[in-house]
């Protein structure tokens, strides 16, 4: 359903799926504890990971293996916000809502999109996927989304993004490693 801003925010802190525009492409939501919602909406594989949207990197920190070495913040800040997600290692909070087959990793992303990170500002963390049925296109407008899901919180609006998904990367062998290249540039040597 069509609701303003005021609304989403209230059906997202209520644990219901919503719906608004990123940088890349738009999003379904939910509060991290009722991620099978999305997989069920979506119709998504259990092998596809949610990630975990965020308006702050500090929002992170329950959610990643404590004690890291890995330098993500140093990448962190100067990739996002952006269209760079990083898959680092999880902690125990990342249940199998967002993660069902228990990689023991958890992707993050700040988006670089005036509405998502208002809207992230209001609900603190959430999970995220594209809006569209796995292995379909995204979704690029709120009538589509609504049309398509139509018990999801579609936020109204004009929605402006790439049309691409964010780059993906994972630190693997002491070393930065893209999964899926996306709308966001990224140079594993930048940083070492």
């Amino acid at each position: 359903m069509l609701v303003g801003f005021p609304s989403l925010i209230l059906a997202a802190r209520a644990g219901n799926v919503v719906s608004f525009p990123t940088d890349t492409v738009p999003a379904l939501a939910v509060q991290p504890e009722y991620g099978a919602k999305i997989y069920h909406c979506k119709q998504r594989p259990p092998d596809k990971p949610l990630i975990l949207m965020a308006a702050d990197l500090q929002a992170f920190t329950p959610w990643i293996a404590p004690g890291l070495t890995i330098p993500w913040e140093i990448l962190a800040k100067q990739y996002w916000p952006g269209a760079l997600t990083m898959v680092l290692p999880a902690n125990a909070r990342v249940t199998t809502g967002i993660n069902p087959q228990k990689t023991g990793t958890i992707g993050l992303r700040i988006p670089h999109h005036p509405s998502t990170l208002s809207v992230l500002q209001q609900t603190g963390v959430l999970a995220t996927t594209s809006a569209n049925y796995s292995g379909e296109l995204p979704l690029m407008t709120a009538a589509e989304i609504n049309e398509t899901f139509p018990d999801v919180y579609v936020l109204n609006g004009v929605y402006h993004g790439s049309g691409q998904p964010s780059t993906v990367i994972i630190w693997q062998d002491k070393n930065w490693r893209i999964l899926r290249q996306g709308s966001g540039r990224f140079n594993p040597g930048d940083v070492l």
